[in-house]
């Protein structure tokens, strides 16, 4: 089996079988297949597709690259709540502490920022000395002791995703319906959660810019989460305006604590992180 053929054989459009696709990931997570074949390949997804059966067969496969989480011990309801990426999208960070008060459990893995999108991440480590790299019993510990916790990607969780997401943010092939859906789920399947809500935006501040592509995305991204064991939900929701106040990574999060503190102004001396 070559790189070659089956980048070929995207570009053409035929189907891959699960047991090509491993090939394809197997041996680029061990550097035998360059940047350079998996860019073609990716642009070959971009304009060809995948199948239902191939999209949930890629998810399976960056999942199992990695491990996924047990959080069986706890006996309360574990969910998240994912977003496709917008312009101040800030609700993450103000949605997981408010869930937990309810004694809802949420395990977060979000990402950086990918093409115009902001990442809750980036986010996050715009406050000074936050860690958002802490290891995988931490995180655990976190969300069994305070109720949630939001971590960056590491190598133990979807690395095969984590090595794509940046290819795919630096050769124009973000916006894909499939790239896009394996991506997101291999990362929340391997929570451990029951349930997740999905935000699927649409507009000229998202990924999607019409609501036909934000239904078909949500429709795939579902269908993954239910067919793979957890109970999955989509929203759709428009993008064409900034989410909130604030645009940049600094403000979204002085205007995240002042939401959850009740209060938001825009006078000048609040322009500083609070005490």
């Amino acid at each position: 089996m070559r790189a070659y053929d089956l980048i070929k054989k995207k570009r053409d459009g035929a189907e891959l079988s699960k047991e090509e696709l491993s090939f394809l990931i197997t041996e680029y997570l061990s550097n035998k297949i360059p940047d350079y074949q998996m860019s073609s390949f990716l642009m070959a997804v971009y304009f060809s597709g995948m199948t239902d059966a191939e999209t949930i067969a890629l998810t399976e496969l960056m999942l199992s690259s990695g491990n996924r989480l047990d959080f069986s011990d706890i006996s309360t309801p574990k969910v998240d709540k994912h977003s496709t990426g917008g312009v101040g999208d800030k609700t993450s960070i103000i949605l997981a502490p408010l869930m937990a008060v309810m004694n809802v459990k949420v395990p977060m893995i979000a990402g950086r920022g990918l093409g115009h999108t902001g990442g809750t991440i980036d986010k996050l480590e715009s406050i000074p000395g936050f860690r958002t790299d802490i290891s995988i019993e931490e995180f655990k510990g976190n969300v069994k002791d305070i109720g949630f916790s939001i971590i960056s990607q590491s190598d133990e969780i979807a690395p095969a995703d984590k090595k794509l997401y940046s290819l795919r943010d630096v050769t124009a092939t973000v916006e894909s319906i499939p790239l896009i859906a394996a991506s997101i789920m291999s990362k929340k399947l391997a929570e451990g959660i029951e349930g997740l809500v999905l935000d699927v935006k649409a507009g000229k501040g998202a990924f999607m810019k019409n609501i036909s592509d934000a239904r078909n995305l949500a429709r795939t991204m579902v269908n993954i989460g239910n067919s793979m064991g957890v109970k999955t939900i989509a929203v759709l929701t428009d993008m064409n305006q900034p989410l909130g106040k604030t645009v940049g990574n600094g403000l979204e999060i002085k205007e995240c604590i002042s939401a959850l503190r009740g209060s938001f102004s825009f006078r000048d001396s609040d322009w500083r992180y609070p005490s």
